[in-house]
C-alpha cells in the first residue's frame, strides 16, 4: 500500500513497514501519509525481504517481532548482508538488552512502542539524511563543500563560521533562525513539516508554543527575500509545513 501525499514533483521518502499488528498499521500509513511519505506494509518477514527487493525503500521501518519463522531481526541481518539502508527497529519490550541485539545485526536506529508520530518522522528524516541512498535523491541542485558551505540557488550557508550569504551579500541572523535556514537549505525542495523543523531547531522537548516557528519563518523572509510579502525562497505549504525553493526549477 503506498499513499504519496506531499505536492510537487520532488522526491519523497519511502518507508517500508515490517508490521503485523493492524491496529499499529492503520495508524502509520495514515500518519506518514498525511506527513508526506510514500508507504508500503509487508505483514511477516518473508513479506519483508520480498517487498525491500521491489520497492527499494529509502527506510525500513522494522518491527522485531514478526510471524511466519522470519523475526524481524532475521530481515535486517538479510537487508544488510547486501544493503547500507537505513533501518529503524521497533521494539514493544524496550529492554537494554532488546536494544543492544539490534544495533548489532545492523539497525541504524531502534524505538519502543508506544511512541509519538513525531518522534518518529523525526528519526526518520534523521536516518534518511545520513543515507546515500536517499542523498542521490536530494542531493541534486544542492552545492556542498568540504569545508561546510552548503549552496542552493542564491542562497550560501556556512554551517562552520555559521555565516549566510544572499545573493552574495552576508546577512546576519539570530541563533535559531540560521539553524533553521540551514535546515531548510540542506533538504531544499522538499516540505519540512511544522513538527520536524521544531524538532530538529528547538528539540523533541520543546513545549513552547509552536507560533514560534512562524515568527522565525517571518524574520528569515525580511532577511533574505526580495519581496517578505510575496516569497520566493522560503514558500508556505499549507497544513503541512515550509520548503526551500527547489534550485532545479
Amino acid at each position: 500500500m503506498a499513499r504519496r501525499t506531499r505536492p510537487g514533483g520532488d522526491h519523497s521518502i519511502s518507508v517500508l513497514i515490517a508490521e503485523d499488528e493492524e491496529s499499529f498499521v492503520d495508524a502509520l500509513v495514515v500518519g506518514l501519509g498525511h506527513e508526506g511519505f510514500i508507504v508500503h506494509v509487508a505483514r511477516d518477514g518473508n513479506s519483508a525481504l520480498r517487498q525491500f527487493e521491489e520497492v527499494d525503500p529509502d527506510v525500513v521501518l522494522l518491527d522485531q517481532m514478526l510471524p511466519g519463522g522470519v523475526s524481524g531481526l532475521d530481515v535486517c541481518r538479510s537487508i544488510r548482508a547486501t544493503s547500507g539502508i537505513p533501518i529503524i527497529m521497533v521494539t514493544a519490550k524496550g529492554t537494554e538488552i532488546d536494544t543492544v541485539v539490534a544495533l548489532e545485526v545492523g539497525a541504524d536506529d531502534y524505538v519502543t512502542k508506544p511512541f509519538r508520530m513525531r518522534e518518529l518522522v523525526a528519526r526518520i528524516h534523521a536516518v534518511s539524511r545520513r543515507s546515500p541512498h536517499q542523498q542521490m535523491h536530494d542531493d541534486e541542485g544542492v552545492e556542498r563543500t568540504d569545508d561546510g558551505q552548503i549552496t542552493s540557488g542564491e542562497v550560501t550557508v556556512d554551517a562552520v563560521q555559521r555565516r549566510v550569504f544572499v545573493r552574495d551579500a552576508e546577512v546576519r541572523l539570530r541563533r535559531k533562525e540560521f539553524d533553521l535556514l540551514c535546515l531548510l537549505v540542506e533538504n531544499a525542495g522538499r516540505v519540512l513539516t511544522r513538527d520536524v523543523l521544531i524538532d530538529r531547531v528547538w528539540g523533541s522537548d520543546y513545549i513552547g508554543d509552536t507560533k514560534t516557528l512562524d515568527v522565525h519563518i517571518k524574520r528569515l523572509r525580511s532577511q533574505i527575500e526580495l519581496d517578505p510579502g510575496q516569497p520566493t525562497l522560503i514558500t508556505t505549504v499549507r497544513g503541512v509545513g515550509y520548503r526551500f525553493a527547489d534550485p532545479k526549477r
